[in-house]
C-alpha cells in the first residue's frame, strides 16, 4: 500500500511540475499586437489577471507565483504597453521593469525670443497645433497662465495692456502631447518661465532691491529685448533704460512704438512717433503698460542687473554688426548718429 501511495504522489507530483511549466511557457506566437494599459497602483494581482485576459500568459496564479519566486513586481511601471503573444516571462518582467510603454505622439514647437504674443500665435497655427482665435482669447485673462503667476499680472483693462500675457510666455523648444490644448500650452510656457527666473540665484530679493514688481521687470527685459541683438550690449541697454528712468527722461525706444502699431514697419517716420498709445515711449514718461515681447533668460538677467554707466543714449551702427554707439549726453549722442552713419559696409 505504501508502494502505491509513493507512485500516486511521484505521479500527481509530476504532472504538477508539468503543469506549471506549461504554463510558463509563452502562449502561441502571434504577429498581433495587444495594447494594454498598467494603470498607476495596479499590485501583482491585477497585472496578472490583465495578462491573462489579453492571453499574453496562460495561468495568472503560476505567473504570480513565478514572480515572487523571481522577487519581481514591485518595479513595474505603469503606462501602455503593446506587446505580441509569444513573448516570455521574462522579456515581460524586463518590459515592465523598464517601463518600455508606447511613446505617445508628440508635437514640437520653438518660440523664438522676443516674439511677441501675435507672432506666437501666428506661428502656432501656422503649423496647425492652436486656434488663433481661441489662443489669442486665453492669452488676454491672467487665469490662464500658471497658478503661481496669476497674482502678479495686471489685468487688461486695469492696465491698458494690449495682451495680457506678453511677456510671461518663455520662449524655448517645447515638445507636447499630441492633441495639447492652448490653455494647457499656456501654463506649460508660464510655469517654464518661473522655473527659468527660479534659476537666478537670490532672484526675489534682487528683485525687491530694485524695488520692482515681476511685471516691471519683464516690461523692461521685453525692451532690452527688442532693442538687441548682440548679448554682452544687453546689460548695458539695460542700464540706460534705468538711468532715464530715473532721471525722469522718456525712453524713446523704437521698439515700443512698433508694438503700438497694427503693423510693425521695417522703417518708422517721425509720424509714427506721434501715435497715441500707452506704449509709446516718444509720448507717455516711464515704462509702458507691459512687456512689448517674450523675453529671454539674458534679457531678463540684464534687466534684473543692469550694467552701471552714464550712458543716457545709444544708436544702431550701420556697418552690419548690429551693435550700438553709446553716448552721455544729447550732443554726443548726434556725433554718434553721424558716426554710425559714416560706419556703413
Amino acid at each position: 500500500m505504501f508502494g502505491i501511495i509513493c507512485i500516486l504522489l511521484v505521479l500527481v507530483m509530476g504532472v504538477s511540475a508539468m503543469v506549471i511549466w506549461n504554463s510558463l511557457q509563452p502562449v502561441e506566437n502571434s504577429d498581433e499586437i495587444v495594447e494594454f494599459t498598467i494603470e498607476s497602483g495596479m499590485g501583482t494581482t491585477q497585472i496578472a489577471k490583465l495578462l491573462q485576459e489579453k492571453a499574453l500568459i496562460k495561468n495568472d496564479i503560476i505567473f504570480i507565483a513565478y514572480l515572487k519566486y523571481k522577487d519581481q513586481g514591485s518595479r513595474f511601471q505603469a503606462g501602455t504597453y503593446r506587446i505580441t503573444p509569444g513573448t516570455n516571462n521574462d522579456e515581460l518582467i524586463a518590459m515592465f521593469n523598464n517601463g518600455d510603454v508606447v511613446k505617445e505622439d508628440m508635437i514640437r514647437f520653438t518660440i523664438p525670443e522676443g516674439f511677441t504674443v501675435e507672432q506666437l500665435i501666428n506661428k502656432l497655427e501656422e503649423e496647425g497645433i492652436v486656434d488663433g482665435e481661441v489662443m489669442l482669447k486665453l492669452l488676454d485673462d491672467p487665469s490662464t497662465a500658471d497658478a503661481a503667476l496669476v497674482d502678479t499680472i495686471p489685468s487688461g483693462s486695469d492696465a491698458e495692456l494690449k495682451h495680457v500675457l506678453e511677456g510671461y510666455l518663455f520662449p524655448e523648444t517645447y515638445e507636447l502631447k499630441k492633441g495639447v490644448t492652448e490653455e494647457e500650452i499656456i501654463k506649460t510656457m508660464t510655469a517654464q518661465l518661473l522655473k527659468e527666473i527660479n534659476t537666478i540665484e537670490n532672484f526675489e530679493q534682487k528683485l525687491k532691491d530694485r524695488d520692482l514688481t515681476l511685471h516691471e521687470l519683464l516690461t523692461i527685459a521685453s525692451l532690452v529685448e527688442r532693442e538687441v541683438v548682440v548679448d554682452h550690449e544687453r546689460s548695458l541697454v539695460a542700464g540706460v533704460i534705468y538711468n532715464r528712468l530715473n532721471e525722469g527722461q522718456k525712453l524713446e525706444i523704437d521698439a515700443t512704438v512698433q508694438y503700438a502699431l497694427d503693423q510693425p514697419k521695417e522703417r518708422l517716420f517721425y509720424k509714427d512717433l506721434e501715435i497715441e498709445s500707452p506704449y509709446n515711449t516718444y509720448l507717455v514718461e516711464g515704462l509702458p503698460p507691459g512687456p512689448i515681447s517674450n523675453p529671454s533668460l539674458a534679457s531678463i538677467e540684464a534687466a534684473l542687473q543692469p550694467e552701471s554707466t552714464e550712458y543716457f543714449y545709444y544708436v544702431t551702427k550701420k556697418d552690419g554688426s548690429q551693435e550700438h554707439l553709446f553716448g552721455k549726453t544729447y550732443k554726443e549722442h548726434l556725433k554718434n548718429i553721424e558716426k554710425s552713419k559714416s560706419t556703413t559696409q
